[in-house]
């Protein structure tokens, strides 16, 4: 064998590891009763529930959802790294000629709207009566 199909050959063998390594799938999937609420993740519009989506960071997301007719829900939600993503791990994991998967499920409950219009106008009443009470200029008699 010549010193090019050598060459080709070798760096065949070289770039095999390469390709066969490993690497990890990251996607959370997020579902609300009822179904069709808007999500935004971090301030970001990502779709309406049931939905799946890849996730690059770990860590802990803001998370917003809001559906007509149901109080919107804001709330934060952890994305947890496998065992295989921890520092020195990792290394190991990449090497390895496999896909691993860290999928995330994320559950959230919708409360409806109260339709008692007759209880949120005595609300609405009674806070203007304490902003009003709150906020009243001292009378001239008070005036020093």
């Amino acid at each position: 064998m010549s010193g090019a199909p050598r060459l080709a050959a070798a760096c065949a063998l070289l770039t095999l590891p390469v390709l066969a390594a490993g690497c990890v799938e990251r996607r959370i999937f997020i579902t609300s009763e009822p179904a069709g609420a808007l999500v935004q993740l971090n301030d970001v519009e990502v779709g309406r529930t049931p939905l799946e989506i890849d996730f690059e960071w770990h860590g802990v997301y803001d998370v917003l959802l809001t559906l007509e007719g149901h109080e919107p829900l804001r709330t934060t939600a952890r994305a947890d790294a496998p065992i295989y993503e921890w520092p020195g791990f990792d290394l190991v994991a990449a090497a390895l000629p496999m896909t691993f998967r860290n999928h995330i499920h994320w559950r959230f409950e919708l409360e409806p709207l109260d339709r008692d219009q007759d209880a949120l106008l005595e609300r609405a009443r009674a806070l203007r009566e304490t902003l009003h009470e709150a906020h009243e200029p001292p009378s001239p008699d008070d005036a020093p």
